[in-house]
């Protein structure tokens, strides 16, 4: 490790094909035991599964508000979900995607009622992403702090800070920001990002904005960080044995605080698809579960770049399509599907390895 280049050299292209695979393959797996579990359910509710399918498929990706939509809500999903797949590639659980995306959102907002008026979008954009990125990271970096120095188990303390920094933001709104009788502050009237309706007028009415561009961009950045460079390398050792990561050179405590920080500044980010992109101001509890619910992205997009946004797009498709199919059958038959694929892709993953292993042997 003490050798080491500053940029790993790139992977052979089987190499980064059988990555994708198991990457892809078991979010596949559970998608479709997902679906049949989800024919039995309709079933048992007296409807057609083929009917209710093409309602969630017309109310998603069917028409442009609801494909608008699905972008919208993939997009801080994307975010989120890599925050918790950073954090977990590092051998960490990063339950606090919650609050650090609510940081983001804040620090955002607040950066946004300080600017001067009439500064366009181009010169404020970078702006707006270096404070996200700090609220976020700081949230993520003081369980990452309290790892390296003391031992405490970061599932603990990001659990605690949900709370401590969601009732925080929330008390700064109330007491001296807020607008008249709202829980949320003034409007952003500088660097407000635009929506996709005003490029694309199909998409008119959807909250989807210009966010998932950096969505898109920061998702290929963590790839090209995690398996391209020397620190994204040191992050993976230590994921996956931080004795023998240490005995190689590396220092375990420095890459668990970075990656923490690093994981709460991607989550934090994900704050100005609401704050910039949608309301233009922040909101108390705009998160709603994102941050938690990037726990399942995670899991089923396998902690991989390429995982993450495809499990996004899923899980928004699921939460979206349950408002098309509600008047069908009840919304929460979907909220049990998202369990149920988060469930079939852990319980599949042995087996697509051991299936994807023994016809890479036979191949040779």
């Amino acid at each position: 490790m003490t050798t080491a280049t500053s940029e790993m050299p790139a992977a052979p292209p089987s190499t980064r094909r059988a990555s994708i695979e198991e990457a892809v393959l078991p979010a596949v797996v559970g998608l479709l035991i997902a679906a049949i579990i989800g024919d039995i359910l309709i079933l048992s509710f007296g409807q057609n599964p083929g009917t209710v399918y093409r309602l969630l498929i017309e109310g998603t990706w069917g028409n442009a508000y609801g494909l608008g939509q699905v972008l919208y809500k993939a997009t801080t999903l994307t975010f989120t979900g890599l925050a918790v797949a950073m954090g977990l590639r590092a051998g960490l659980f990063n339950i606090g995607a919650e609050s650090q995306l609510a940081a983001g959102g804040f620090l955002a907002a607040i950066v946004g009622l300080a600017l001067p008026m009439g500064l366009p979008s181009i010169v404020t954009l970078p702006v707006f992403i270096l404070a996200a990125a700090i609220g976020g990271g700081v949230v993520g970096g003081i369980p990452g702090v309290l790892k390296a120095k003391f031992g405490a188990h970061e599932v603990i303390t990001t659990i605690m800070l949900n709370f401590i920094v969601l009732a925080l933001l929330n008390y700064l709104v109330a007491a001296h920001l807020r607008v008249e009788d709202s829980l949320h502050t003034a409007n952003i009237r500088t660097g407000a990002l635009p929506r996709l309706s005003n490029y694309i007028g199909a998409f008119h009415g959807s909250a989807a904005n210009v966010v998932i561009f950096v969505a898109i961009a920061t998702a290929v950045a963590a790839g090209w960080f995690l398996f391209r460079t020397r620190r994204g390398f040191e992050l993976r050792a230590v994921g996956l044995q931080p004795d023998a990561a240490e005995y190689g050179g590396v220092n375990v405590g420095g890459v668990w605080w970075k990656t923490m920080a690093l994981s709460g500044a991607i989550a934090g980010i994900g704050g100005l698809n609401f704050v910039l992109g949608y309301k233009h101001y922040y909101e108390e509890a705009f998160a709603s579960g994102a941050g938690y619910l990037g726990i399942a992205v995670a899991i089923v997009g396998r902690n991989h770049p390429i995982g993450v946004v495809i499990a996004s797009l899923v899980f928004a498709t699921m939460s979206q399509g349950g408002l098309a199919v509600n008047a069908v059958v009840p919304k929460q038959m979907v909220d049990v599907l998202q369990a149920v694929v988060i469930i079939a892709v852990a319980a599949s993953v042995p087996e697509v390895r051991r299936l994807l292993l023994r016809s890479r042997k036979a191949g040779q």
